[in-house]
């Protein structure tokens, strides 16, 4: 471990004989380097839900806009295809870099990133915020190893602190961000030594977002549920949250799945990458027709509650009963738009997939409709990215300590049905979620899809040499 191109073997003898002091260093070390990344990742980010905030505005004004999702496609497919194939892999580029070094990510990542997402939501589609803002922070964060000559023990703390500033900066969650810098890279561990830079780096971050997006109006957006619906956690409220555990950790699996199956498919049938949201984009471009067939094109009166981030649905769910079918389609309509090729996140439609479904499980369970679709917003979350600490933070962050046992509960548990799945292939699995996943220790998520393929394919074939033998 270096700080600032010396490795503790170089410092001076009484400067290692004082427990504290090499600490000390540390500290400072960090503090600088977490100010200014936390600092530029934050304003930043202020920017970009500022133009976020723009583009869904316009938008609304202009929904004829929709139509041209194909020409918006083809524009963002071909500045990755031209001008950004050494960043195309996105968030599972940042996971691989701490996992496995290999180059400095390229600072295009968050310019690059950013325009794409502010088009994609431009243009109509559904999409979320997070994986822009986790990309800007870890391309911004990841120029500084060189500056300050920082080895790859140091490196990767780095690219941990610029995760952690872009997840925390975005929706004003500082604590849930520095741990979801900590928990996100591998399943079941947290690297301690990067404790103090993720959550300093990331409170900075908060701190330079809010007042910056002060100046723009740019605020977070406030989710409540009351203290006085609460109920007492009685063993039979604990079962009660299991079960919702249960319903959020097989969706947030749905969602992973969904999301690897489009973009898969895309890739194996369209080989020239810019076409593919092009034809992703009219795709979408007519289901919104269909759905909105009443209207005819009447395209001003178009109803596009499953595209675009989808927060005042969000915000609706707290306090009205959802439909089953709102959480199958944001599923559908964002798994598709990203696998065509769109930029965005998928941690706000995740949002709005899990407030949705707690929304309407408070028709089969008796519990209040806010806790619900609070439990389910970080639930189905926690499924989809194997983050549970983070989730349960971030669900205490946004709706407070009162409902942090039925939030940790739903998040720990729709963690545990989600199996080792995730919107993040490059997960590596650090501690398998049962023992008889013990062979998977050690893998990346795309690594186990390959491997659990080819036992399926051995298996099949032993069957049918087994069969062969018998006849």
């Amino acid at each position: 471990m270096a700080f600032l191109g010396y490795t503790h073997e170089q410092l001076p003898k009484w400067v290692k004989k004082v427990e504290q002091f090499p600490v000390v260093l540390y500290i400072l070390k960090w503090v600088l380097i977490g100010t200014l990344v936390g600092g530029l990742t934050g304003i930043g980010s202020a920017l970009f839900l500022w133009g976020l905030h723009w583009a869904t505005e316009w938008r609304g004004g202009h929904q004829w806009i929709i139509f041209a999702l194909p020409a918006g496609g083809f524009l963002i497919g071909a500045c990755y295809h031209y001008l950004g194939q050494s960043v195309v892999k996105g968030n599972n580029q940042l996971l691989d870099e701490i996992t496995k070094p290999n180059r400095i990510i390229p600072l295009k990542m968050a310019p690059l990133v950013t325009v794409a997402t502010i088009a994609t939501h431009l243009f109509g589609g559904s999409a979320g915020r997070e994986g822009t803002a986790v990309q800007m922070g870890g391309a911004i964060a990841d120029q500084f190893t060189k500056i300050f000559k920082l080895d790859k023990y140091d490196r990767k703390i780095l690219i941990i602190t610029g995760i952690a500033a872009g997840f925390s900066s975005v929706f004003g969650t500082p604590l849930a961000g520095a741990i979801f810098g900590l928990e996100v890279y591998i399943i079941g561990r947290m690297r301690y030594e990067a404790i103090f830079p993720s959550f300093f780096t990331a409170i900075v971050a908060n701190y330079a977002t809010h007042h910056v997006g002060h100046y723009f109006g740019i605020s977070h957006t406030e989710y409540l549920i009351p203290t006085e619906v609460i109920p007492e956690m009685t063993l039979e409220n604990l079962l009660l949250c299991v079960l919702a555990g249960v319903a959020f950790g097989l969706t947030g699996m749905l969602f992973s799945k969904a999301n690897h199956f489009w973009g898969n498919l895309f890739k194996s049938k369209v080989s020239y990458p810019p076409l593919r949201p092009v034809i992703g984009g009219l795709v979408l471009a007519i289901f919104i027709v269909i759905l909105n067939f009443n209207h005819g094109f009447d395209y001003a009166n178009y109803d596009l509650k499953y595209f675009g981030l989808g927060v005042p649905v969000i915000v609706d769910s707290f306090t009205t009963q959802m439909d089953w079918y709102d959480f199958l389609m944001k599923t559908l309509t964002t798994s598709f738009t990203l696998g065509a090729g769109f930029k965005g996140g998928e941690v706000t439609p995740l949002f709005y997939i899990g407030s949705t479904l707690g929304s309407f499980l408070s028709t089969h369970i008796s519990l209040p409709v806010a806790l619900l679709a609070g439990m389910g917003f970080v639930g189905v979350f926690s499924g989809a990215t194997n983050t549970p600490m983070a989730c349960t933070m971030m669900g205490i962050e946004l709706f407070g300590a009162p409902s942090a046992v039925f939030i940790a509960v739903a998040c720990i548990t729709a963690y545990m049905f989600s199996g080792h799945t995730s919107i993040y292939n490059s997960q590596i699995v650090g501690s398998p979620k049962h023992v008889g996943q013990d062979n998977e220790k050690g893998s990346t998520l795309s690594e186990i899809d390959v491997i659990r393929a080819a036992e399926k394919k051995h298996i099949e074939q032993h069957d049918k040499d087994k069969k062969g033998n018998d006849e």
